[in-house]
């Protein structure tokens, strides 16, 4: 059974059964995790502005993707080195409003725009797409 850490100020403690509150209370909805590694992966797609690469999300079931960085990429440490999971938004402003920002919005490709932020000491990914970006009118 998981020791359970002391609750931080206006923080209550979560059950085993409960869910996070980022998507029982915030609406938030999973879309991939993101782990880092050295190893080149089949079908890599290299993201020149932060000096990485991509791969696996397309294909995988559960939203795995692999990300390799240059040593030179301007990707903050942690998320170079730390695995993260990556909630798509309604509204990334709003979903920003009192978190501590890792990397600021931007925007990775056409029709969405993503922001990291820190919690509980890792990185977590906040992807707002633009509705005609997914095929919805």
């Amino acid at each position: 059974m998981p020791v359970a850490e002391p609750a931080l100020p206006n923080r209550s403690i979560r059950k085993d059964h409960e869910p996070p509150a980022a998507t029982s209370q915030h609406g938030w909805r999973y879309h991939h995790i993101g782990l880092p590694t050295g190893v080149p992966h089949p079908g890599e797609c290299y993201l020149e502005q932060f000096k990485m690469y991509v791969s696996g999300f397309e294909t995988s079931p559960c939203g795995i993707q692999w990300m390799r960085f240059e040593p030179d990429s301007p990707v903050d440490p942690l998320i170079r080195s730390v695995p993260h999971v990556a909630f798509e938004v309604d509204d990334l402003r709003a979903a920003l409003e009192g978190k501590e920002i890792l990397t600021a919005p931007n925007s990775p490709s056409e029709g969405v725009t993503v922001a990291m932020i820190l919690d509980s000491g890792a990185p977590v990914e906040l992807l707002e797409f633009r509705r005609d970006s997914r095929g919805a009118g």
